[in-house]
């Protein structure tokens, strides 16, 4: 079974570029780098040379050969090609984290051997690119891969109705059950790649839980082969077998888990994770006007790679089926966590971590979940159901601001409505909006802002 995935047009749109650079290709392991760009490669390119840095023979590759032109002509006799048929191949060299040397030859491939198309991916790149030397800045281009969001979703499951139904502005009323409904099955199971293929062949969330505990394991053993030393290795795999239960807060690193850990320790380790884009550490804003910038004194929010791999972690799958609105599952924590990976799916040419926003005063504190900007505005993102009446804390930032616009995500339909500040009373704009429509939310924000005024 193949997908669908968002990079395939980026690829497409790289590989048409006659100044195109090599492309990396970056994110967790098990995300589909591998079988995304293979697809593409079958489908694009007459012929495709493809290397995995994992098996001997093709390490052996890149420390006997350090010319990359030397190394392209070792390449073509092996594969049984001629020089003349370089602008018709496509190089992929996965793993590339095992070899450093590798990293550092993209750039004389791009240099010394314009014509062929270089794409690499690896996972844990972060934790090497560091270490190499006459890194190729200013040579490659790069690329980041997610889970699968709700859209990837619908088009795995072949639900091309209801996906082009998503891609409605605003999403009729009529629609708001079906898509709800497809949105908490794809909230429970997540996106990874693997786990999506497994639940559509077998239809049972039951078939899973293997999946999901070979996935986590995989990422410790990973994870640890990076770490500096066996202390920092035990610290890393605390965290990663405690840090779901905190999902539903913002966290301190000294004594994390109820460990006895310092705060140099745990930080340290966070940011390995961080890197690697298992868990990530999400920092809030302190300001309401632009530009935005996360507030690194300030206690941070963790964020899971995978909702799936989150819900399985904590043992609620079960209890999730028979919800009705997954804004209350585990705290509130699902879904704002959920919005926050389907954001973070459509941060493929450049990655750029969301924000939250905190005010931390005595007798004022308040935060609200996301803030975007958009023309100049930053704009107050709350995910939580209930009434207007509830939402303390957007309200207090619809105060600070110098514009009306404000969106609650829920699960409830898509509508906009007109209210007061109960403390500034100040008119305001609601925009409410189906938690289904994470990937849209820019543009749903633009229609809103465009549409509406006070």
């Amino acid at each position: 079974m193949t997908f669908n995935r968002l990079i395939y047009s980026t690829l497409e749109e790289w590989s048409r570029d006659p100044a195109r650079k090599p492309l990396i290709v970056r994110g967790a392991r098990q995300v589909g780098k591998t079988t995304a760009i293979r697809e593409f490669a079958q489908q694009r390119y007459k012929n495709r040379i493809i290397l995995n840095l994992e098996k001997p023979a093709h390490r052996a590759l890149f420390i006997d050969h350090a010319d990359a032109r030397i190394l392209v002509e070792v390449l073509l006799l092996s594969h049984n090609l001629t020089p003349d048929q370089i602008p018709h191949t496509l190089l992929f060299i996965d793993e590339i984290q095992e070899v450093p040397e590798a990293i550092a030859m993209l750039r004389y491939f791009y240099e010394d051997v314009p014509g062929l198309a270089v794409i690499a991916a690896g996972s844990l790149l972060e934790h090497v690119m560091g270490r190499v030397k006459n890194f190729p800045v200013g040579r490659v281009n790069f690329l980041y891969m997610h889970p699968l969001n709700f859209p990837e979703y619908l088009q795995a499951k072949g639900l091309d109705t209801a996906l082009a139904t998503l891609q409605q502005t605003p999403i009729p009323d009529f629609a708001h059950p079906t898509l709800i409904n497809l949105f908490h099955e794809y909230a429970i199971t997540g996106g990874m790649p693997e786990v999506v293929q497994t639940f559509i062949q077998k239809g049972s969330i039951a078939a899973l839980p293997q999946v999901y505990e070979s996935i986590w394991e995989t990422y410790k053993e990973d994870i640890e082969k990076y770490a500096d030393g066996p202390a920092q290795g035990k610290v890393l795999r605390h965290i990663m077998n405690t840090a779901h239960l905190y999902v539903d807060q913002r966290i301190k690193f000294e004594n994390f888990g109820k460990s006895r850990y310092r705060s140099r320790e745990v930080g340290e380790a966070f940011r390995s994770l961080d890197e690697a884009r298992v868990i990530q550490l999400i920092y809030p804003a302190t300001e309401v006007t632009p530009p935005l910038r996360p507030d690194l004194r300030k206690s941070p929010r963790l964020q899971f790679l995978d909702t799936g791999l989150l819900n399985h972690a904590l043992n609620i799958q079960a209890q999730m089926l028979g919800m009705d609105d997954l804004s209350t599952a585990y705290k509130g924590a699902i879904i704002p966590a959920l919005i926050m990976q389907e954001w973070l799916s459509l941060q493929t040419k450049s990655y750029h971590k969301p924000l939250f926003w905190v005010r931390e005063k005595t007798q004022s504190s308040a935060e609200v979940d996301l803030v975007l900007t958009k023309e100049g505005k930053t704009i107050p993102i709350e995910i939580k159901s209930g009434t207007t009446g509830t939402l303390r804390s957007l309200h207090q930032f619809v105060d600070m601001v110098d514009h009306p616009y404000a969106v609650r995500m829920y699960a409830g339909p898509w509508k906009v409505e007109r209210h007061t500040t109960p403390l500034g009373n100040k008119p305001y704009l609601l925009l409410n909006l189906p938690y289904y429509l994470g990937t849209r939310l820019s543009e749903c924000i633009d229609h809103f802002m465009s549409h509406h005024t006070v």
